[in-house]
């Protein structure tokens, strides 16, 4: 089996004598698009400066593309960050600006022009090689940083939120464009996002992360399905699961272990709640938002639960009303109520 393009084994770090990481195990294989998924604090951006050498490791090792490079300085890693700030120099045109890390390194200029010029056309912006920083918007900008970073030809990619800065249209735009462009180079990439929607989207994999150690690594799908803990369940997806003590709430015979109901909880999607059905209880509409086609009813049960119903618009309960909500039991995750990880009978 060759080695994979990022491994992470143990390793741990510190900012100003706090521990941010704890003991991450995370391995990128050669051309995947891992995505580190996790709420402002998780330490996302800390896993990036530690690959990338920026932050020093208290613990643990770092391999690329085979090699240990615990111990080496930044330049010697050959790994190229896109940062969220751009960091471009304004006194450069865009041409100066993308080949600029190449002629650091005496790469001889002609080279470097050619190697600028094929690194803007693959990120489309080309057209913009004779113009300086100050004449481009926000999603040329972010064009310019990705072709700067592809033109070093590094043995992986490190994205620290290069697209929160960008307004909602050109985020899909790009996001469709940076999974595209993934896919052309067959690079290994590691994006750092707290948009889940964003990690659905472009990731081959996600490592949830919280508080500095992993919850979960698993495709969009298995995220998604089989959320390994309460908090993936409720990080990943919006409105987010629901989530209800197991013991006498909406538990037929037999969803629950016998004895052990009151040391668990359920969880499940709004779009598995149905309303008006049999096996249902009661509930009493809190609020009900419209998107689109889709409604989303905000309930509370009988016993004081929450709940989010996702219904269509067209038959969505009015504010106020009386309803019955059931749940397909198909689709019910169950967790321990004290650890909140998922439960394995």
């Amino acid at each position: 089996m060759s080695d994979p393009g990022l491994a992470l084994a143990g390793v741990s770090a510190a900012y100003r004598g706090s521990t941010v990481l704890h003991e991450v195990d995370l391995t990128v294989a050669r051309g995947e698009l891992l995505v580190v998924l996790g709420p402002s604090g998780a330490g996302k951006s800390t896993v990036l400066r530690v690959v990338a050498g920026l932050e020093p490791v208290t613990a643990g090792r770092v391999r690329i593309a085979g090699r240990d490079v615990t111990a080496d300085r930044p330049g010697r890693r050959n790994v190229s960050m896109v940062f969220q700030s751009y960091a471009l120099f304004p006194h450069l045109t865009v041409a100066e600006n993308i080949a600029f890390g190449l002629e650091v390194r005496d790469t001889p200029r002609a080279v470097a022009r050619d190697r600028a010029r094929a690194a803007a056309e693959a990120v489309g912006c080309a057209a913009l090689l004779h113009r300086r920083p100050g004449q481009l918007s926000g999603g040329e900008r972010q064009r310019v940083a990705l072709a700067r970073a592809l033109v070093r030809e590094p043995d992986v990619f490190l994205l620290d939120e290069p697209l929160s800065n960008l307004d909602l249209a050109l985020r899909v735009e790009l996001r469709a464009e940076l999974r595209a462009l993934h896919d052309r180079l067959g690079a290994t990439m590691v994006h750092v996002t707290h948009d889940q929607t964003e990690a659905l989207v472009l990731a081959d994999r996600i490592a949830v992360l919280r508080a500095g150690r992993i919850e979960q690594v698993g495709t969009p799908d298995e995220i998604w399905r089989t959320p390994a803990s309460t908090f993936v369940a409720r990080f990943v997806g919006s409105p987010a699961m629901n989530l209800l003590p197991a013991a006498g709430v909406l538990v037929p015979s037999g969803t629950a272990p016998v004895g052990a109901a009151e040391e668990l909880e359920i969880g499940f999607r709004p779009e598995a709640v149905t309303l008006d059905a049999a096996d249902s209880t009661d509930a009493t509409v809190d609020r009900v938002d419209v998107v689109g086609e889709d409604a989303y009813a905000y309930l509370t049960l009988a016993g004081g639960h929450p709940v989010v119903a996702r219904v269509p618009a067209a038959r969505r309960p009015e504010r106020g009303a009386a309803v019955r909500v059931g749940v397909r039991w198909a689709d019910v995750h169950v967790f321990h109520a004290d650890s909140g990880r998922r439960y394995a009978p």
